[in-house]
C-alpha cells in the first residue's frame, strides 16, 4: 500500500489498494474491494462488496460503492460491481453489483462523470464517457451506450437501453429504448431529433451528420407503417457504417419497445 491514507479511515486488510492512492478520513473500504493505482477517494466514502475501482478515479464525500442491490430478490450472493478507469464519482452517488436474476455483475465503463446524487442500479451496464448530471437514475438492467449524456432527474426504465452518442433531458422519464444519436425529452420520452451538437463536438463528418439525420426522419417522420419505414431506410443505408447501428439497436429492441418521435 502506498499514497495518502489518512489514519482514521477504515480499511480491510484484505482490500487491495494500488498505488499512490489517496484515501480521507473516515472513508471505509470493504475486505474484497480493488482499488486502481492513482485513485483519489475524499472523506466518508463507503466501497463494499465485490467491487473494483480502476485507475485516476476520483471518488467525492458520500459516496456509497458496492453496498447491497436494492431488490427484494438480492439473497446474499456474491456479484460485482466493476468501476473503469478515470471516472469521476461526485457526492452522494450510489452503484450497485448484480444479481443472480441477471448476469452478477454492474459495469460501468471509462472516462465518465457521474454527478452528485446520481444512481446506478443492479445488473446496468454503462459505456465509456457518458455524463450523469445530477441526480440521473438508472433502474436495475438498464443498458446505457458510450459518450451519452443524461439530463438532470432524468430517468430510465429498468431493462431499457439508451444508444450510443444520446441526450436524455432534464426530468425526462426513459420508458423505451432510445435509439443512437438521438435526443429524448419529455415527461415520458419522446424523439425530438439527431444529437447534431453532440456528434460535431465528436468529430463525425458533417455528411455522415446529414446521413443520419436523414434516416431518422425516414423512420420516425415519414407515413405508413414503422416496418415499412425500416425496410426504405435499410435500403437506402443499409451500407452505411453508423446507420447501421440504429437498424441493429432497432432489431435488438428490449421488452420495453424503440421510443418513437412525438408529433410535429
Amino acid at each position: 500500500m502506498s499514497g495518502s491514507i489518512h489514519p482514521t479511515a477504515l480499511i480491510n486488510p484484505a482490500a487491495q489498494i494500488g498505488a499512490n492512492v489517496r484515501i480521507g478520513p473516515y472513508s471505509v473500504i470493504g475486505a474484497k474491494v480493488t482499488i486502481g493505482d492513482n485513485v483519489h477517494i475524499h472523506s466518508h466514502v463507503v466501497i463494499d462488496g465485490n467491487t473494483s475501482i480502476g485507475a485516476g478515479c476520483e471518488i467525492f464525500p458520500f459516496a456509497a460503492l458496492g453496498c447491497a442491490p436494492q431488490h427484494t430478490r438480492y439473497a446474499g450472493e456474491d456479484s460485482t460491481l466493476e468501476i473503469g478507469d478515470n471516472n469521476i464519482i461526485r457526492e452522494h452517488v450510489t452503484m450497485h453489483p448484480g444479481t443472480a436474476i441477471d448476469a452478477m455483475k454492474t459495469i460501468v465503463g471509462n472516462n465518465g462523470i457521474f454527478m452528485a446524487a446520481t444512481h446506478v442500479a443492479h445488473d446496468c451496464v454503462v459505456g465509456d464517457n457518458v455524463i450523469f448530471a445530477n441526480n440521473a437514475t438508472l433502474g436495475g438492467h438498464a443498458k446505457i451506450g458510450s459518450n451519452v449524456m443524461m439530463g438532470g432527474f432524468a430517468s430510465v426504465q429498468q431493462f431499457c437501453r439508451v444508444g450510443d452518442h444520446s441526450m436524455i433531458g432534464s426530468q425526462t422519464a426513459v420508458d423505451k429504448d432510445v435509439i443512437p444519436f438521438a435526443i429524448a425529452v419529455g415527461n415520458r420520452a419522446l424523439l425530438t431529433g439527431i444529437n447534431v451538437i453532440g456528434l460535431g463536438r465528436r468529430g463525425f463528418e458533417q455528411s455522415d451528420i446529414d446521413d443520419i439525420r436523414s434516416a431518422y426522419r425516414m423512420l420516425f417522420k415519414g407515413s405508413g407503417l414503422f416496418a415499412d419505414r425500416l425496410k426504405a431506410a435499410k435500403a437506402a443505408y443499409g451500407d452505411h457504417q453508423q446507420i447501421t447501428k440504429i437498424f441493429d439497436f432497432i432489431e435488438n429492441a428490449s421488452r420495453n419497445g424503440i421510443c418513437h418521435a412525438g408529433k410535429p
